[in-house]
């Protein structure tokens, strides 16, 4: 690829990258040639005719053949993730965070001034930080069982500047139970359908952060027993697609009366909240 465009470039990036599987491989390509070239998107689709050589072109080629025969996350190459109004540093110790996790903050926007909140199984800290971020009078903890996540969780906060405590924990198990709400982006993959996860997932992502025993909901029901005991007055679980039912039948049986799924972008019923 010396001394060729940058049209050039994407083209033979999105070729070998759509070969690999990726649903994305144009802005896969984009994203990792702005990385290489140290420029933002809008400077390649503004100029592409740029010719680009020497070390960028490696990099960018060595960038391509991880996403493409690696089947690494974008994010993991990038080191860095987007989420609602911050950007998160990440790596193979977290899950990489989605758009639709990002329903779980703009639902708790609305509790009230100084609530207590827990974000169980924290990850990066996406949704605790996004959270304290269009938040800061809330008082918002993170926890995980994953040592090696609060380690980039903490990072994140302190980059950020943002006012949030990284505990180790299984769930609420040593916390107390004074949350005023409670908020979790839990396992919820089916071990039976493991085998249908992206290779970039199941070959990259913790399995921990994902797999959730033989129907999706271990922790899930492990969860809600915990969080009726606590004195949360409000639970809010995102949910895989098609789990709604089952875990809003969960959370009222658990003793939060008002139950209500919401909806992603994609229509899904992503996020159960039941409330008391």
């Amino acid at each position: 690829m010396r001394g060729v465009s940058v049209r050039d470039a994407l083209d033979g990036a999105r070729t070998a990258i759509g070969a690999s599987g990726s649903q994305s491989p144009a802005l896969d390509a984009e994203l990792l040639l702005a990385f290489a070239l140290g420029v933002d998107r809008a400077a390649l689709i503004s100029d592409p005719q740029r010719e680009i050589t020497g070390p960028p072109v490696r990099q960018f080629q060595e960038l391509v053949r991880r996403r493409s025969v690696g089947h690494e996350p974008v994010a993991y190459l990038l080191a860095r993730k987007g989420f609602r109004s911050i950007e998160l540093a990440v790596d193979s110790r977290v899950l990489v965070p989605r758009p639709e996790t990002e329903l779980l903050v703009e639902l708790a926007l609305a509790l009230p001034p100084r609530s207590r909140v827990l974000d169980v199984g924290t990850g990066s800290g996406a949704v605790a930080l996004a959270l304290k971020q269009e938040r800061p009078d809330l008082l918002v903890t993170g926890a995980d069982i994953s040592a090696a996540a609060l380690e980039v969780a903490r990072g994140n906060a302190e980059r950020l500047a943002l006012d949030v405590e990284f505990v180790f924990a299984d769930l609420l198990a040593g916390l107390g139970g004074q949350w005023d709400a409670i908020l979790s982006n839990p396992p919820y993959i089916a071990e039976r359908d493991r085998a249908d996860l992206p290779a970039d997932v199941i070959e990259h992502e913790p399995q921990l952060a994902l797999i959730a025993g033989d129907d999706g909901l271990e922790v899930i029901r492990s969860l809600v027993a915990a969080a009726a005991q606590s004195e949360a007055r409000l639970l809010a679980v995102e949910v895989g697609a098609g789990q709604a039912g089952a875990v809003a039948q969960l959370v009222r049986e658990a003793g939060f009366a008002a139950v209500e799924a919401h909806r992603d972008l994609a229509g899904i019923e992503r996020v159960v909240i039941g409330e008391r």
